[in-house]
């Protein structure tokens, strides 16, 4: 498999983590969205992904994009450990979440949006955030276990982690969200959730790095 992938971007992190709880190994190609006007802007990169969005994935002889459909994939085909539990509701609220953050949180305060902001993209980003933590906040103390949904490790855990990691590179108070900070605490102790973050990848700027 290859990934296309940033360092920072939520998105691509979210499949890190699935790649590492299902033990999938993987050549890492990176696309910095900043350098160069945006390489995900290439030609080359187009070729890959029309939508010039990462993360991307080249698996089993197929191109997907879209973190949420490119884990479903890797959950139908290498179904070990699982990602969505087997009790149907369950199930649903591991998706309620992670559509939550994937669809209402994580779009409106991406790059392309904050570049349109100009000098209220902090301000922007941060109301963004906290209307769907608050939400979030609410959903979670009837929702969660040790982790989002029960106590074992789900597809909503994999878009909580990077979100959070977006709010506190925004600045944003998270005093006011006791369940998403305890059950952000309790996944980054996991192995997967480490070597996944953005801290340590191969174009992590030296500065950054853990």
């Amino acid at each position: 498999p290859i990934l296309y992938s940033y360092f920072r971007s939520s998105c691509s992190w979210r499949v890190r983590i699935a790649l590492a709880l299902k033990g999938i190994s993987y050549d890492l190609v990176p696309v910095n969205l900043l350098k160069d006007g945006g390489q995900q802007f290439s030609a080359e990169f187009k070729a890959v992904n029309p939508m010039q969005q990462v993360p991307t994935l080249k698996i089993d002889g197929i191109t997907l994009s879209q973190s949420l459909a490119i884990i479903h994939y890797l959950e139908d085909t290498r179904p070990k450990p699982r990602l969505l539990p087997q009790d149907p509701k369950q199930r649903a609220q591991v998706r309620m979440i992670a559509d939550n953050i994937a669809s209402g949180i994580q779009p409106l305060q991406n790059l392309s949006i904050l570049k349109q902001m100009g000098d209220r993209k902090t301000e922007w980003a941060q109301s963004c955030i906290v209307s769907g933590f608050q939400a979030l906040e609410q959903i979670l103390q009837h929702t969660a276990g040790r982790y989002c949904v029960g106590d074992e490790v789900s597809m909503a855990d994999l878009c909580l982690v990077p979100q959070v990691a977006n709010a506190e590179r925004f600045k944003v108070d998270m005093r006011p969200y006791p369940t998403i900070t305890r059950i952000n605490k309790a996944l980054l102790e996991l192995e997967a959730f480490q070597v996944s973050h953005p801290s340590r990848q191969p174009d992590t700027p030296a500065e950054l790095r853990a």
